[in-house]
């Protein structure tokens, strides 16, 4: 069968990508890799900065497209790693390596589905794309190509869900807030405390709820996740900075959440970017209901990733679990891709418009 063939060519090409470093924005040389491999194979690959893509071989412009996206970038490793994260140490059953789970088994699953189905006379188009800097949200990354990759209807975005399928995703906003003060001798009552002010405010957005709950996805969610303030042990802050990390459901755009955080606090508040809203796809829509077919399970996913930028009909999928992501010893099973690469076919043959 094809599977026996590709299903070790994807293996293979898994533990090569591990042990070339491809942190964002610094993706070139795993892509070179890739773009090589892709040709090696027969395929007639296109290319934007470090995203590439392929399309399949029974293309019909009256048929609908469906995109399969994942990405070749990964985080820095931390320094707790026992292994060595840019070489694939295979145990067993065990692949490990950074960027083995998050989300170098989504990219070489739906590769490999794409593989098999690149001949198949099937009532959709499949385009196949590795792209770059999901995990800076950069602008360089899948948003880059949108326009390149012409009409789309949907996306399989690959990352690590146990194959589970994410059909709605919180938005990520970062918020760069300061709390003004006057400074003054700390041995004297002077001056006005600057982080005295902005644990008040840090205390109001601890304890503020956000009206509007997802039945998918939860309430908003802030957390302060950084603080900084003050330049020598005798002398009150004028100014501290804290950081605000902001998880906002559907009923909520960036925007929306923006104003609402501004008008409770009397820090100033800056957002780094609004583009990273919450996404979701209907229930109704033929991916979600052929995955129910097959007895998937559906949530709404806490973490963001480039079904943020996708303007189109997109579900998150794929082998691995998401605890792992950006942890030490980060790892994938290889029956985990064996399984990812059978349920991705099984799902896209039976899938019907």
């Amino acid at each position: 069968m094809l599977t026996e063939r590709i299903i070790p060519e994807c293996i293979d090409l898994l533990k090569a990508i591990i042990e070339i470093p491809s942190f964002s924005r610094e993706e070139n040389r795993v892509a070179d890799y890739l773009e090589g491999k892709l040709a090696e194979w027969g395929y007639d690959t296109k290319r934007n900065s470090n995203n590439i893509w392929i399309k399949n071989k029974e293309w019909s412009e009256e048929k609908p497209v469906l995109l399969l996206n994942s990405h070749i970038d990964t985080v820095r490793p931390g320094k707790d790693w026992s292994y060595n994260p840019f070489k694939a140490t295979v145990e067993a059953d065990r692949i490990t390596g950074l960027g083995s789970n998050d989300a170098g088994a989504s990219v070489v699953s739906l590769l490999g589905t794409f593989r098999y189905l690149f001949s198949a006379n099937l009532p959709f188009n499949l385009i196949f794309c590795a792209s770059a800097e999901e995990e800076i949200s950069g602008e360089m990354g899948i948003a880059s190509i949108l326009n390149f990759l012409g009409k789309v209807d949907m996306a399989i975005v690959g990352e690590p869900t146990q194959m589970q399928i994410a059909i709605a995703e919180k938005g990520l906003m970062v918020l760069d807030c300061e709390a003004k003060g006057r400074t003054g001798h700390a041995a004297r009552n002077e001056g006005d405390n600057a982080i005295y002010n902005a644990i008040k405010d840090i205390q109001i957005l601890e304890g503020y709820r956000f009206p509007l709950d997802s039945g998918t996805l939860g309430p908003v969610k802030m957390s302060v996740t950084q603080i900084m303030a003050g330049q020598q042990h005798n002398v009150v802050p004028d100014s501290c900075h804290f950081v605000v990390d902001v998880r906002t459901n559907e009923h909520y755009s960036n925007e929306q959440a923006f104003q609402i955080i501004s008008g409770l606090i009397k820090s100033e508040v800056h957002p780094r970017s609004l583009r990273l809203n919450s996404s979701r796809i209907n229930a109704d829509h033929p991916l979600v209901q052929r995955g129910l077919e097959l007895g998937l399970k559906i949530y709404g996913s806490p973490t963001t990733s480039d079904l943020a930028v996708i303007p189109y009909p997109s579900i998150k999928m794929g082998p691995g679990d998401s605890a792992r992501s950006h942890t030490a010893n980060e790892y994938i099973l290889i029956k985990e891709i064996t399984e990812g690469i059978s349920t991705y076919i099984t799902l896209l043959e039976g899938l019907k418009f």
